[in-house]
């Protein structure tokens, strides 16, 4: 579009290049690389089924577009082949999100703060998936841990930065009760991460999904089972539109 502004391409031509552009066949993959356009993030790289190799030249086709880039439930062995390539001396990997992160482009940072609530320290992981994915897309993130419902008056020191928020991302396995308390101590909507932490008859976080959706809490949104990610990303597209006064 810049060059069509500028004289250097003629419409028809721009068109013709865009008509090819939305993809990049790798064979095994189809990079998006229109996502970011259309989404407001960049295509991520979720890991597990996929070979060591895979994953880095998808992670390499993603880079080239200048873009920042982020692998999730990434195994260690993937960050190091990234690192041997020896392209991307600032990729970092955050081992208890299991996430590899590169990040190239300084995005607009979010005037509104994310809390990001773990009902338990085993709930960390998760949690952590959502925090780095939110950051990658320019959201201020503040973790509050361990504040779950066995102990309920920790979580009560942070209701004032909880009650200003725009919206509270609470993670929580076992019951799941969590997001329920905090969906009726605050005003604005809750995005609920069941994870599969628990015993038994948590049913690898069955028990927890089946509670948040159950909530009496009116404002209680529910996510997928140990999927800290699409929480992120909700949360990240609310405050974007917030942000922009829409």
């Amino acid at each position: 579009m810049e060059q069509v502004k500028t004289g250097q391409v003629d419409v028809e031509a721009a068109i013709e290049r865009l008509r090819h552009l939305p993809f990049e066949d790798l064979g095994f993959a189809r990079i998006d690389h229109h996502r970011q356009i259309r989404q407001g993030f960049p295509e991520v790289i979720f890991c597990p089924g996929k070979t060591t190799e895979q994953i880095v030249s998808i992670f390499e086709a993603l880079a080239a577009k200048g873009n920042n880039v982020l692998a999730t439930r990434a195994a260690p062995e993937a960050y190091e082949a990234i690192v041997k390539t020896g392209k991307f001396p600032q990729v970092r990997h955050e081992k208890l999100a299991r996430a590899i992160i590169l990040e190239q482009q300084a995005l607009p940072v979010s005037r509104s703060v994310l809390p990001i609530v773990t009902a338990g320290t085993a709930d960390l992981a998760v949690a952590m998936e959502a925090k780095v994915t939110a950051e990658i897309m320019g959201q201020r993130t503040e973790l509050v841990c361990d504040v779950g419902v066995a102990g309920l008056h920790r979580l009560f020191s942070h209701l004032p930065e909880l009650q200003k928020a725009n919206l509270v991302i609470v993670v929580a396995g076992m019951e799941g009760a969590l997001a329920s308390v905090v969906g009726g101590l605050v005003g604005c909507p809750i995005i609920a991460v069941p994870t599969s932490v628990g015993y038994g008859a948590s049913l690898q976080g069955l028990s927890a999904l089946l509670t948040m959706l159950n909530s009496c809490a009116s404002a209680v949104t529910v996510v997928n089972i140990d999927n800290g990610f699409s929480a992120a990303i909700t949360a990240t597209l609310i405050n974007r539109k917030i942000d922009a006064g829409r």
